[in-house]
């Protein structure tokens, strides 16, 4: 018989993370619940300990860079517009 491995999604990982940080069971007792190794259980809420301010800061990145993003729209748009205008004013001027 062929052990496959598990693949569980960051949801899953992140509700047994949370589970093992409120210490309201055993890392044991989780383990067994969810049929995990202890080590695993162990290692995700180690990464959900040291990587909790990371969510933090990607939400300053991430106004950030929509607003960034934003502007350099508008500056696009601006320059199109200002290309237009030129444009149509040589025209006009042409047809006086």
């Amino acid at each position: 018989m062929k052990n496959t491995r598990t693949k569980h999604t960051a949801a899953f990982k992140a509700k047994v993370a949370l589970e093992a940080v409120r210490e309201q069971q055993s890392v044991a007792e989780i383990a067994k619940r969810y049929g995990l190794h202890a080590n695993q259980v162990y290692k995700w809420k180690r990464l959900f300990i040291e990587q909790a301010a990371t969510v933090f800061d990607r939400d300053a990145d991430s106004v950030e860079s929509v607003s960034s993003e934003r502007e350099d729209q508008l500056l696009k748009k601006i320059g199109e517009l200002t290309v237009e205008r030129d444009f149509l004013s040589r025209g006009l001027g042409r047809l006086r």
